[in-house]
């Protein structure tokens, strides 16, 4: 089908809900929106900015009606692809709906839960939960600077914090379209908001809804029973990932296969006391050791564990760096005013043939490099003498306890610890925070001499040992460089290549999961599939099952691009319709 096939000119119609200045047609503007984070990129018909929840529903009902396919998009920080086109061997146009401008939150029983539009993000969250003493499922921490609520839940991201497990939640509103090519809503937020689309999505908005309109049903808004799974450190299956059927519900896990407005989720209690201590040793078999101990027998378990190898401290301390002073030097709030700027100059850059790709990145690292050392005196000296970094967090009584433990420890065992003070606990977790993008920044300054990005998010078994990769030489001889860093309670490691150049990096990647395979490991763990990875059979039953008529986001981990779930010979793969042709 081609744009010419439209029975309306979709365009119009679409400006007519959204306004023209939030249609975008023209390439150079659609363009930060068709291209993932780290990977993917496509082309899209048009994409809209609604400002609305009932503005994305009028838009998704012109988009069913012309029979179009529809991405719904958030911050667009996924590492793997997962919310931008990717490719052709679309049978549809595409529309991108951006929900960023939809951002609103609110408060449910003073707090203590949340419900976040589509566009809201965890940095907004942190700021609305404070003055209330609470704090949302996940902080700052994970690898997506400015992550929205939604993409969250949507990926079953997270799972940093280990007394939370991933992103979940039971109580959502969303859309879906049905086998027979309908558009329907479906209210599952456990609040009274009407029968008709239009007034429940208003009612949501506008917040018109009374304290004796929401319901507390047994349905639950976090993953409530990961903090007994996690203590199994003898089990045989990893602690989370994506195929996870346990985790697998509505708007959780769906990778875009809905159309979610909002999610209704739990907060925490800000810990009245909160300590971090900083480890470093040489053998991952102490490490190990430590994680084990610390698990099974503490009677409170830390808050969080991040693991930072030698290679990717210095690289995020290089190419990270600016990062890093923007969200020390002027706050979180300024991080989507930074990703606006960053958009805005590499479209006007992309004008002048004469002007670099990625000139903003460019400029940004240059201007960074200007700036001290900006790390700390005592984790400088730890990297000196340690490969393997241990950043763990502790609050409330878990405190004393860690602190009695790893003075003991170290006693007996090889490398070292230090208590860190509030402000080396913020550098060392922001240090952490900024190593996601870093990879990416180090290949744009020297890409020229460099193979292609290959990453890996694996979750190992809780009962590996041999967690720290030693590549056979085969392998390691066709990489030039390395980064290992994780969330080391939980067994989740983020392995990131870049390859030699002239190297097919999807071999090398095809060579390690097969490893990873005969350990019993999961991937991906909590960056779902995007487009880099193939979804397991269990990940394609539930989008089939949420998504009968491939509509939304169709492709997503390796699945079919084709209306009704085809192949490519036009057979039906398996979607469980009845529909015909």
């Amino acid at each position: 089908m081609t744009e010419s096939n439209f029975s309306v000119d979709l365009a119009t119609e679409l400006k007519a809900i959204v306004g023209s200045q939030h249609t975008l047609t023209d390439d150079d503007k659609k363009q930060p929106y068709c291209q993932g984070f780290r990977l993917g990129s496509g082309k899209a018909y048009a994409v809209v900015r609604p400002a609305s929840l009932v503005e994305i529903w009028k838009v998704l009902q012109a988009c069913v009606k012309a029979d179009v396919i529809v991405i719904m998009q958030a911050a667009n920080t996924g590492l793997t692809g997962g919310s931008t086109p990717n490719g052709t061997e679309y049978d549809r146009p595409i529309v991108i709906i951006s929900t960023m401008r939809i951002d609103d939150i609110h408060l449910i029983d003073q707090g203590k839960q949340i419900i976040g539009f589509a566009g809201s993000t965890l940095f907004g969250l942190e700021d609305t939960l404070k003055p209330y003493g609470r704090e949302p499922h996940s902080v700052i921490g994970s690898s997506c600077i400015g992550a929205s609520i939604v993409g969250g839940i949507c990926n079953n991201s997270g799972g940093a914090l280990v007394q939370r497990g991933p992103a979940y939640t039971e109580l959502s509103l969303f859309a879906q379209v049905t086998d027979e090519g309908e558009l329907q809503l479906v209210n599952n937020l456990g609040i009274e908001l009407g029968s008709d689309p239009e007034e429940i999505l208003s009612n949501l908005e506008n917040k018109t809804y009374q304290e004796t309109d929401v319901q507390f049903p047994d349905k639950r808004a976090s993953d409530n029973e990961y903090h007994e799974r996690i203590r199994d450190v003898d089990a045989e299956t990893p602690s989370r990932f994506n195929a996870d059927k346990r985790r697998l519900y509505e708007s959780s896990g769906c990778a875009g296969k809905l159309a979610v407005f909002a999610v209704r989720i739990d907060t925490f209690p800000i810990p009245e006391k909160h300590r971090v201590f900083y480890i470093g040793t040489n053998d991952p078999a102490v490490m190990e050791q430590m994680r084990r101990d610390m698990l099974s027998t503490f009677t409170n378990l830390p808050v969080s564990g991040e693991y930072l190898h030698s290679s990717s401290y210095d690289i995020s301390k290089k190419y990270g760096k600016d990062s890093y002073l923007v969200i020390d030097k002027l706050g979180t709030k300024y991080i989507p005013k930074m990703f606006a700027m960053k958009r805005t100059v590499d479209r006007w850059a992309g004008k002048f043939k004469f002007l670099p790709n990625k000139f903003s990145d460019r400029i940004m690292q240059y201007l960074s490099q200007l700036w001290p050392n900006h790390l700390p005196k005592r984790m400088e000296d730890f990297r000196e003498q340690y490969e393997h970094h241990w950043i763990v967090e502790t609050a409330n009584d878990g405190v004393d306890e860690a602190q009695a433990y790893l003075s003991e420890f170290f006693k007996h065992n090889e490398g070292d610890y230090f208590e860190c003070t509030e402000r080396e606990a913020d550098q060392a977790i922001l240090h952490r925070f900024v190593t996601g993008g870093a990879l990416t920044r180090y290949h744009v300054m020297n890409g020229k001499d460099l193979g292609s990005i290959m990453t890996i998010d694996v979750a190992f078994p809780r009962n590996e040992q041999d967690w720290f990769e030693v590549l056979p030489p085969e392998i390691d001889d066709k990489i030039a460089v390395k980064m290992y860093y994780g969330h080391f309670f939980c067994h989740v490691m983020h392995q990131n290549y870049i390859m030699k150049k002239g190297v097919d990096g999807k071999a090398v990647k095809q060579q390690i999961l097969s490893s990873y395979d005969a350990r019993g490991a999961e991937y991906p763990a909590e960056h779902n599939v995007g487009h880099e990875y193939i979804a397991k059979q269990s990940l394609r039953d539930f989008y089939k099952q949420n998504d009968p008529t491939n509509s939304f986001n169709p492709g997503i981990g390796g699945t079919s691009k084709l209306k009704y779930w085809q192949d490519a010979s036009g057979e039906h793969s398996g979607c469980g319709c009845n529909h015909k042709d």
